[in-house]
């Protein structure tokens, strides 16, 4: 697993407190769950669409649901986790609104991760060559590649300007290291991670 892989892990690591309740969705091979339980005691439950990776999460002993994301979180109740996540999964849905307003439907926050299109490495790549680019965070060739819609951080901040949906907390993995999400300084971030809660929502 490469670096900026865990630039996710390690940010969402430090944010869940000891106790907290946490659903993943599309939570892969739910290696970030099982180091949350035995680390950090959480009561957790990771969703999954891929029944290889649902097995191996089993062989973890992590609790997992075999789901789409597309089809929604029916029978979750409302604010039901202290945290949903959302890591690198949001641009390789089919219904990436459907599935945010879902997540903050049944968290009291959301941590959403993803590649920003908008990286000037991108930009530069799509310009000078005329071809999709292919980078350490997007590492795929056009035909063979799960994301389906492309968009950039400030997209991201757009959609949430426009959807009462409150940026709590802003990460940017440069390429040499973490820092604080800055929109201004945007197109140096490869990958951006965002908490995000619904605007009038007050935690306890």
């Amino acid at each position: 697993m490469n670096k900026q892989y865990r630039f996710d892990h390690n940010v969402i690591y430090g944010l869940i407190q000891a106790g907290n309740s946490v659903l993943d969705l599309g939570c892969g091979n739910g290696e970030l769950l099982s180091k949350l339980i035995r680390h950090k005691d959480v009561q957790a439950l990771g969703i999954e669409k891929d029944f290889d990776l649902v097995a191996e999460v089993i062989a973890r002993g992590v609790p997992v649901l075999h789901s789409d994301l597309d089809e929604g979180l029916a029978g979750l109740p409302d604010l039901f986790f202290d945290y949903v996540i959302l890591e690198k999964t949001l641009q390789a849905v089919k219904r990436p609104l459907f599935v945010l307003e879902e997540m903050l439907r049944v968290g009291r926050f959301g941590i959403v991760s993803f590649p920003n299109f908008g990286h000037r490495q991108v930009v530069l790549s799509l310009l000078s060559t005329g071809k999709m680019p292919v980078t350490s965070s997007l590492p795929y060739q056009w035909h063979d590649t799960p994301n389906i819609h492309l968009f950039t951080a400030k997209d991201f901040l757009d959609w949430a300007g426009a959807n009462k949906v409150r940026i709590e907390r802003g990460f940017s993995w440069t390429g040499n290291g973490i820092v604080q999400f800055k929109e201004e300084e945007s197109a140096s971030a490869e990958e951006v991670l965002f908490v995000i809660s619904r605007v009038g929502f007050s935690p306890e």
